[in-house]
């Protein structure tokens, strides 16, 4: 979880990116296939309470000093430091691990639809505070209200879009969570109602989940080896959109502000065909 006061651009960290994959590793290890995409939900389910939670407790430590928010992060990272995973299985031990093993199109194309997808959906958590604040006057704390509904109903509904991976083919998932978050992010630029950009955004959560759950679903079932390395340069990628997504539609938004949004909504729609062209996993 990252702290933050609600409206700042935020990046993620090199932790996340660090710790994130290997975890996610651990857990594709131990689940059968027919059930990755659920357990990925999940997965999914508990990130989103810590981006929902983030800005909220970002602003009330903020209300105090905000050096509470970094003695708040500080604690919860010893806590998680001491708490043990399951051990490694044989497998894990069956020859070294090689970065150049990931750099394959099975993993740089999933990598590229997180790229877009976390820079054009979840990384415009700043533009949506932008658009709050400009259009409709909203405080810092009724900001930080509204743009918990992404993280939120992201939460609520993580599992159920790993069951509809499973079941369906995270092909299906992936085209389903860039065509309507693509509609959504225009809609968001477009109509001067605060209900309308507010569920927007909130639904919005439910179309990353189908992004990254499909994504990351892809990548891990393709098989045992490298599988470590090729998450990490898909997480690595998703982390850079994220953090790319302020110099890429600040100015746009400034300019004009439905085009700040109808630009990142385009690209999510562009690469629709990119998300056909993947490679199903497990149905």
């Amino acid at each position: 979880m990252v702290l933050a006061v609600p409206g700042e651009p935020r990046g993620a960290g090199s932790a996340n990116a660090f710790t994130l994959p290997l975890l996610m590793a651990k857990l594709a290890a131990g689940t059968p296939p027919d059930r990755l995409g659920r357990a990925l939900g999940l997965l999914g389910a508990m990130q989103a309470v810590g981006q929902t939670s983030a800005p909220l407790a970002g602003g009330l430590a903020a209300e105090v000093s905000w050096r509470w928010a970094f003695a708040a992060i500080a604690v919860v990272a010893l806590l998680l430091a001491v708490c043990r995973l399951p051990p490694d299985g044989p497998h894990h031990h069956a020859g070294p691990a090689r970065l150049r093993d990931a750099w394959r199109r099975s993993v740089l194309l999933p990598g590229l639809l997180a790229l877009v997808g976390w820079a054009c959906l979840s990384g415009l958590s700043f533009l949506v505070a932008f658009r709050l604040e400009d259009t409709f006057g909203l405080s810092s704390g009724l900001r930080g209200l509204v743009l918990t509904g992404y993280g939120l109903v992201g939460f609520l509904t993580a599992r159920h879009v790993g069951g509809l991976s499973d079941r369906f083919g995270t092909r299906s998932a992936a085209v389903l969570g860039l065509a309507a978050g693509g509609v959504l992010v225009a809609a968001i630029g477009i109509f001067d109602s605060l209900p309308v950009v507010a569920a927007a955004w909130a639904l919005g959560g439910v179309c990353g989940q189908l992004i990254i759950v499909a994504v990351n679903t892809t990548v891990l079932s393709a098989g045992e080896r490298g599988r470590s390395g090729a998450i990490s340069v898909v997480q690595a990628l998703r982390f850079l959109g994220m953090a790319a997504a302020p110099a890429a539609f600040t100015a746009p938004y400034h300019a004009d502000t439905a085009l700040g949004f109808l630009l990142p909504a385009t690209l999510l729609v562009l690469v629709v065909p990119l998300a056909l062209t993947l490679r199903p996993g497990r149905r």
